[in-house]
């Protein structure tokens, strides 16, 4: 019997959808009995996670608590800048957490990469630096212009916009990453493996909830044990 995993999403939903798609095909089946059972909360309502005067934590940690008494044994988050509240999130719920934020940067270093560059909102990267830092490796950020113009490309895949114009945006930013020495990009950012494919790089590109999706695959069916704390 796998263990059942919870998912806090909704930041987007259109994310959230794509994470659980991939959690699905990533999932070795014969049969539909053999998928993982998730328990989702899919809450647009999140305060905003790149706002400073908004307060998401408190709402994470409700949504954990639900899924926990729901019947979750484990917990996933399908938004890389809301694990700036996975302390509060694991303590609200009792759960593990199986960090994003950390199976990515794993994966990153497993290409052989000595630095890597991350697409992501300004509070994710920060997490990304601690983690990538732990990692051995060296962080590569996107200039202050560069990052306000991913923000915006970010706003304009929320609202359903993905065609060529914010395609090649967002190639075009990871680019940057690639010119200032990042030898893998990170997808840090739910939005940005929805418009961003690995042929588009001259390095590999690391999809976050790819790795998240795997790894929740992994820890549910038992193949790996449960994560610790942060």
């Amino acid at each position: 019997m796998s263990r059942v995993l919870g998912v806090l999403g909704g930041m987007g939903p259109a994310a959230t959808l794509d994470f659980l798609g991939k959690l699905q095909a990533l999932t070795p089946v014969e049969r539909d009995e053999d998928h993982i059972r998730v328990i989702v909360d899919i809450n647009p309502q999140v305060p905003d996670r790149n706002d400073p005067f908004a307060r998401p934590g408190p709402v994470l940690a409700e949504m954990a608590g639900g899924l926990q008494g729901a019947g979750a044994q484990v917990l996933a988050i399908a938004c890389d800048t809301a694990h700036v509240h996975a302390d509060l999130i694991s303590r609200a719920s009792g759960l593990p957490l199986v960090d994003m934020i950390e199976t990515a940067s794993r994966a990153a270093r497993d290409t052989g990469a000595r630095r890597a560059g991350v697409l992501g909102a300004r509070d994710a990267v920060r997490l990304y630096h601690e983690y990538i830092a732990a990692q051995g490796m060296g962080l590569v950020t996107l200039p202050r212009d560069d990052q306000a113009r991913f923000m915006d490309l970010v706003g304009r895949i929320k609202t359903g916009d993905v065609g060529a114009a914010v395609r090649e945006g967002m190639r075009q930013l990871a680019e940057v990453l690639v010119r200032e020495g990042a030898e893998a990009v990170i997808a840090g950012c739910a939005e940005v493996s929805r418009v961003l494919d690995p042929v588009d790089l001259r390095a590999p590109l690391i999809d976050a909830g790819a790795e998240l999706a795997r790894r929740c695959v992994s820890v549910c069916l038992g193949l790996e044990p449960l994560p610790q704390g942060r």
